[in-house]
């Protein structure tokens, strides 16, 4: 891990904002253009409730469509999977990127994702426990010298057959999202970066000193662990009008109004001044790699969106423009 501020975007891969786009193929166009404003990394996400773009296919596809950025996922949800096939998946979209993969990984949402499980046949119950061994279980099928056997609470193989070796050896990183005492925990021990996205920015240093204190009592280096922020964001002429287009979001999106959905997450709207010193806040706290998706319900904003936060860029950077 470096210090450097690096600043991502969420590309939006419902089928409710292809609409004025070229249809799903202009996701593609989407993010080619955000690699030429300079942004360093396209996020997808996951998701059944809602038809949407199938994240580890679409980022396949973007590895053949740009040459620098990040690829990477906010957030898998590995469950919804086989295993040892989504091990293969992943090692070769890290191949075909040229190593340019991240994997971060959730569980879901209580009263939100039990439908989910329910429809790819996996029990709600021990969902934590699944996920990190699903996760030990990629890293032990990237690697060549890999056993052929794991056994562990929740996941039991007898006879694994040898699995794709990624682009880079150990294979891509592996984040994780979440706040609560247990996440912080896992991520210091277990994973590779840490992608929350808390609503208050004094909770994220805090956190962050959580998660590094977990990862020194496991052994691990102090910069173990990628410190990142997922954000929603939205460029508009003042934060109140910013305010009312972001209630009309997440309205839409969660089913919920703004004031009960920023007691949850990261979300920012106002003039770019000041979207830039809100997360810089989260900077000075830490955070090191930006994850923005923006709050816009239709393709064309969403493209006219993603030319204004370019002007983020140097700001986040500490470079003048």
């Amino acid at each position: 891990m470096t210090d450097e501020m690096r600043v991502g975007v969420v590309l939006p891969t419902g089928a409710a904002q292809w609409d004025g786009a070229g249809g799903p193929r202009g996701l593609l166009g989407l993010g080619s253009r955000a690699e030429e404003l300079g942004f360093d990394s396209l996020w997808v996400g996951d998701t059944l409730l809602k038809p949407m773009i199938e994240p580890v296919t679409l980022l396949g596809a973007l590895a053949a469509r740009t040459e620098r950025v990040t690829l990477g996922t906010a957030a898998l949800l590995p469950a919804f999977r086989r295993p040892v096939q989504t091990a293969q998946a992943l090692a070769s979209v890290d191949l075909l990127s040229g190593g340019r993969l991240v994997v971060t990984v959730g569980a879901g949402f209580p009263n939100r994702s039990e439908r989910e499980y329910a429809a790819s046949g996996v029990p709600w119950e021990r969902r934590f426990a699944r996920l990190d061994e699903t996760v030990a279980l990629w890293r032990q099928l990237w690697d060549p010298a890999g056993p052929s056997a794991f056994h562990g609470k929740v996941l039991h193989f007898d006879d694994l057959p040898g699995g794709l070796a990624p682009y880079r050896a150990g294979g891509p990183p592996v984040w994780l999202g979440g706040a609560t005492p247990a996440a912080l925990a896992r991520t210091g021990r277990l994973y590779d970066g840490w992608l929350p996205y808390p609503p208050d920015h004094r909770a994220y240093g805090p956190g962050l000193a959580d998660v590094r204190r977990a990862a020194a009592g496991a052994g691990r280096q102090r910069g173990a662990v990628a410190p990142a922020l997922y954000a929603t964001v939205l460029i508009a002429p003042d934060p109140a009008a910013g305010r009312e287009a972001l209630d009309t979001y997440t309205r839409t999106t969660y089913g919920v109004p703004l004031e009960v959905a920023e007691t949850i997450q990261c979300l920012i709207a106002g003039p770019v001044e000041h979207i830039a010193r809100e997360l810089g806040r989260y900077a000075e706290q830490g955070a090191r790699h930006l994850v923005c998706r923006i709050g816009a319900l239709d393709a064309a904003s969403q493209a006219e969106q993603l030319e204004g936060l370019a002007a983020l860029l140097p700001v986040l950077r500490g470079r003048p423009g």
